[in-house]
């Protein structure tokens, strides 16, 4: 059986230092495991990884490749519409693509998405009926 668990998403990158970049304006610090080929940061017991597209796509077996973005949507959670929209803000300010402002949605919450400079897809979200622990991680209710 496969445990039902991620521990690393892997962004493919097509500038690694600029990607650095951005994602240090958003505030986020590397790990001290990041090497100058690949980015970690650290994530609520999981990590996320900055690699080159090129680099990923050979370490996948598929040299050569073109990698696609924009097919998953990577999300964050908030407790409040407030921190929903100080989080877009602030990542625009550091140099993302507006998609969505974020919005009263169908579902009940509030949410918009904005794109990373390479086109990775990110949610900011409050969901009513999923609350957060204490260090933002989300336990779906029974």
């Amino acid at each position: 059986m496969t445990p039902q668990r991620v521990t690393l998403i892997t962004l493919g990158v097509t500038d690694l230092a600029a990607a650095r970049a951005f994602y240090a304006r958003l505030g986020w610090q590397e790990h001290a495991q990041s090497q100058p080929g690949v980015a970690f940061f650290q994530i609520n017991g999981m990590a996320l990884a900055l690699f080159g597209g090129e680099d990923l796509a050979e370490d996948q077996g598929r040299k050569g490749a073109t990698l696609g973005t924009g097919a998953i949507t990577l999300a964050q959670n908030f407790a409040t519409e407030a921190e929903v929209d100080a989080a877009f803000a602030a990542a625009l300010a550091a140099g993302a693509t507006a998609l969505k402002a974020p919005e009263k949605v169908f579902w009940g919450g509030y949410s918009g998405y904005w794109a990373d400079p390479d086109g990775h897809v990110w949610e900011v979200a409050m969901n009513p009926f999923w609350p957060l622990e204490a260090d933002g991680s989300l336990h779906l209710p029974e």
